[in-house]
């Protein structure tokens, strides 16, 4: 069974309800570009079935709405979906929390940086949450590796090294991001 974040959604329903609220669209378009050639796939694939298994529990949600029917010699008739702006606000919030554990860096983490670049966003307040967030880790796992012993220590200094790669993989990031211009910043804080 997919993991769960947030309000009980799964990574494929999260990505799902974000590339409705980037824009309106259909499963099968979705899930070209969640298959492992498209352009979130490659950081993230999600099986046509689960993007189709998404949509629905989305749409009963209320995150999402169908919206007209699109003809197409290619099969049955595309139904057309968009976020509803609950989904828009649910997304836009997803995207600026950090991932909980250093272990969904590789997933979560780079799928929010690839949908945030996608929609031309800034991921500096992202980027700085994530290191809040693994800052205390690594300090707690230095002190476990100090008390540990035989394997135990070898799996803390496993932990120790992968988060620490991450802060300073994290560290790259922002010190190459461009910093938002100040009418940017007031601009987004006034909408």
């Amino acid at each position: 069974m997919p993991r769960r974040r947030g309000p009980g959604l799964s990574l494929a329903e999260w990505l799902v309800l974000c590339l409705l609220a980037e824009e309106p669209s259909h499963c099968f378009a979705l899930a070209a570009l969640l298959a492992p050639d498209g352009g979130v796939g490659m950081v993230w694939h999600v099986q046509k079935a689960e993007v189709y298994r998404a949509a629905q529990r989305l749409e009963r949600l209320g995150l999402i709405m169908a919206e007209g029917r699109q003809v197409t010699s290619q099969g049955p008739p595309r139904i057309g979906l968009r976020a509803t702006p609950e989904g828009c606000r649910a997304a836009q919030g997803w995207l600026r929390q950090p991932v909980a554990h250093a272990r969904d860096v590789r997933s979560e983490l780079m799928l929010k940086l690839a949908l945030l670049s996608r929609a031309g966003a800034d991921p500096g307040d992202l980027l700085r949450a994530q290191r809040r967030q693994l800052i205390p880790v690594a300090s707690e796992l230095a002190g476990q590796m100090r008390t540990a012993s035989g394997f135990d220590q070898a799996l803390m200094r496993w932990r120790h090294e992968s988060v620490c790669g991450t802060l300073r993989f994290l560290e790259t990031l922002l010190a190459t991001a461009p910093t938002p211009r100040a009418e940017t910043v007031h601009a987004i804080a006034a909408s």
